[in-house]
């Protein structure tokens, strides 16, 4: 038997980028819209760079037996950094060489609550390595944040407001009106790309109301200046008429 050189060995070998995510639909709307809106606003304060990836609903696969097994495994949203930011149709470790995400985040239902409590967290600990993992329920609102400490996860502590700062964000994670957002160091709220539009149209009619209200300000001054040089032009003519010259000393 001929001997196979690496380069034949890699011609052989399917290409696993081109593996299907095998997830199941979100449990409801409220899950979705909590998705989405992960989703677009971290892409959206992400907007200028093209150096990481994100996961929705998606698969992970990181090993072939667990494809012999079907063993599936997707985080509804998780974030790898220093990548590409091309689409995928799932994330494959082995082609990725060999990089799991820098951050998970689980919705919880009743379906999952108890496997992502446990046995995801276990996995995303002991195997995946991932730096940090939160849950979050959009039902009860329930929320938790751990940051990887070897191979154990250790409970983020809360900011005054009930946040938690994530490192491989640089943002705090916080409930806000009922869902789960990202806000600045400096507590500002990072908007949806419709928010963000919302906030550039209310800035412009603000603008345009403060240009409108200095030149009516204008305006007024330009009056005030001519009634004022009407007064000065009545009261020479009168002067004149006395035999008074208004412009002696």
């Amino acid at each position: 038997m001929a001997t196979l050189t690496a380069d034949d060995l890699e011609r052989q070998m399917p290409d696993a980028r081109q593996l299907l995510s095998d997830e199941p639909e979100m449990e409801s709307s409220l899950h979705y819209m909590q998705l989405l809106l992960l989703v677009s606003c971290l892409e959206w304060a992400w907007r200028d760079r093209d150096d990481f990836f994100i996961g929705a609903n998606l698969t992970i696969y990181f090993s072939r037996q667990q494809l012999k097994q079907r063993d599936f495994r997707g985080p509804d949203f998780f974030l790898v950094k220093n990548t590409t930011r091309e689409p995928r149709n799932s994330w494959v470790v082995w082609e990725e060489d060999g990089r799991y995400p820098d951050l998970i985040i689980e919705l919880l239902s009743d379906s999952t609550a108890q496997v992502d409590r446990v046995t995801k967290r276990e996995l995303y600990a002991e195997r995946f390595h991932t730096p940090e993992y939160f849950y979050f329920s959009p039902e009860t609102l329930e929320f938790a944040g751990f940051r990887l400490n070897f191979n154990q996860y250790e409970p983020i502590a809360p900011n005054e407001r009930g946040w938690l700062w994530s490192e491989a964000l640089g943002l705090f994670l916080g409930i806000d009106n009922g869902k789960l957002r990202y806000f600045s160091w400096d507590g500002t709220l990072i908007p949806t790309p419709n928010e963000a539009a919302m906030q550039g149209i209310w800035k412009a009619e603000q603008e345009a109301q403060r240009a409108e209200q200095e030149t009516q300000r204008a305006e007024q001054e330009a009056q005030r200046a001519e009634q004022e040089k009407a007064r000065a032009d009545r009261l020479a003519a009168k002067l004149r008429m006395l035999g008074i010259n208004p412009d002696d000393p």
